[in-house]
């Protein structure tokens, strides 16, 4: 498992990451056009339980077995309570009282927490100064990309703030947590059908308690249309490439897709909506793009054995 994990990804699994990057990031178009018609609490339920449904329908057709046995069945619900219920609760209570660009910054401190919790929690991704160094300009080049007003939010609800950085802890657990399927011998597929599954049995009552969805007016087409577009997308596939990419690439790669989501959906509303890119979101990337290159150390090691291999070279530019 060391070899597997505690290395740079490969070219695939950087294609994964960014896949997965832009499948989040679109979430926040189909989140804006639900939310319209639709409680918080609601559309999370449909988002987990529409992806459940469809995962559940697909796993006889791709000739995966469906986990059996109380251990497994555990740990899906752990998961989920670490991967959606305590994070979605946390981000959706902490947005009604800060501004989404200071909840944005505060959730992609999520690589820190998992480069600190992974270097005790597990024996092979061990904290490195390229990991450490690389997390926090990554989150600088969040914080740039967001802009100085979202940080004056800075000073506003503590208790709003804290539950988003709790919710940034929880995601970093859950990707540490995540790493048993694998050695349980669970294939990513099905346990990205177990997490929603369990997840829409722990969200759903609380649901039918608080939002009472039956009292809703029938939402319009192009809500059902961004629902169905958050479970599908978002959800169902995107969970298949979260989890098939922990397996490989374990769950400090992996949630470096934090820092990438703010620059998909920033790309996506140019693209798609024409929003306009302002200096500061360039300046945001290229820093979040350095982040990334220190965390994946290949470049620096590559300096750094060309300074062994010709320490000529190097003395002689220093002087």
């Amino acid at each position: 498992m060391s070899s597997a994990v505690n290395r740079p990804m490969s070219v695939v699994e950087w294609a994964m990451l960014l896949s997965l990057s832009v499948l989040w990031g679109g979430s926040f178009f189909f989140t804006g056009v639900a939310l319209s018609a639709l409680p918080p609490l609601t559309l999370v339920v449909l988002r987990v339980g529409i992806a459940a449904l469809i995962l559940n329908l697909i796993l006889p057709f791709a000739g995966v077995r469906r986990p059996r046995g109380r251990a497994v069945w555990l740990a899906f619900l752990g998961m989920g309570l670490l991967n959606n219920v305590v994070p979605f609760c946390l981000i959706v209570w902490g947005q009604t009282h800060i501004a989404s660009g200071l909840a944005a910054i505060l959730n992609s401190t999520t690589p820190l927490f998992t480069v600190v919790a992974a270097h005790w929690l597990t024996s092979d991704e061990r904290m490195t100064g390229n990991r450490l160094v690389g997390a926090l300009i990554g989150l600088g080049g969040v914080a740039v990309m967001i802009g100085a007003g979202a940080m004056a939010e800075a000073g506003g609800d503590l208790l709003a703030q804290l539950a988003v950085l709790g919710a940034a802890l929880s995601y970093a657990l859950a990707g540490i947590f995540g790493r048993r399927f694998g050695r349980m011998g669970v294939a990513p597929l099905a346990t990205a059908t177990g997490q929603v599954t369990a997840s829409t049995l722990l969200l759903l009552p609380a649901a039918l308690v608080i939002d009472q969805p039956w009292t809703l007016a029938w939402p319009s087409r192009p809500v059902w249309g961004a629902v169905f577009g958050i479970a599908t997308l978002s959800t169902a596939l995107a969970y298949f490439l979260y989890f098939r990419l922990l397996a490989s690439a374990g769950a400090t790669n992996l949630l470096l897709v934090t820092f990438l989501i703010p620059v998909s959906a920033i790309l996506l509303g140019a693209l798609v909506l024409d929003e306009h890119l302002e200096p500061r979101h360039y300046l945001g990337m290229t820093l979040i793009g350095c982040g990334l290159v220190a965390i994946d150390g290949r470049l620096l090691d590559s300096v750094r054995a060309r300074r062994r291999e010709s320490p000529e070279i190097y003395r002689g530019r220093d002087i």
